[in-house]
């Protein structure tokens, strides 16, 4: 099974995912880091992802081989995490098969209808549980 987490910036929320994630599932779930700029790869990376990779093409690739896609929800909206997720990104992501859990961290100028407001951490565990949940891991 391989999570592939995906984020931008600094990689902060993508790096609290990854560590979460090793730390609640088991070793063989493989964890992949996919950062849109290296500095957010190498935040994953120290948190113990098994493998990372770097920029639009290694996002597109990688995203069709998860079995389940980690990332803020703005990975979905082209342009966003300013100008990091290109719509091609947007699109692989959106495209692929795997299994998508989206955090509700959304830029300013958006706001999502229904969602509970809710600290990081708690999201994060909240993703956990869902996986847990759907690929029957114990």
């Amino acid at each position: 099974m391989i999570i592939s987490v995906i984020d931008g910036m600094g990689g902060g929320i993508g790096s609290q995912v990854v560590h979460a994630l090793r730390d609640e599932l088991p070793s063989h779930v493989e964890v992949h880091a996919l950062g849109t700029n290296a500095i957010a790869t190498s935040a994953m990376m120290k948190s113990h992802a098994n493998k990372g990779a770097t920029g639009e093409n290694a996002i597109i690739v990688s995203s069709k081989k998860a079995n389940v896609i980690v990332s803020p929800i703005s990975i979905i909206m082209p342009n966003s995490m300013m100008g990091e997720v290109t719509p091609s990104i947007s699109e692989a992501v959106c495209d692929s098969e795997a299994f998508k859990i989206l955090l509700p961290i959304i830029p300013e100028n958006f706001e999502v209808v229904g969602i509970e407001s809710k600290p990081l951490s708690l999201l994060i565990k909240d993703a956990i549980k869902i996986i847990k949940k759907e690929f029957n891991i114990k």
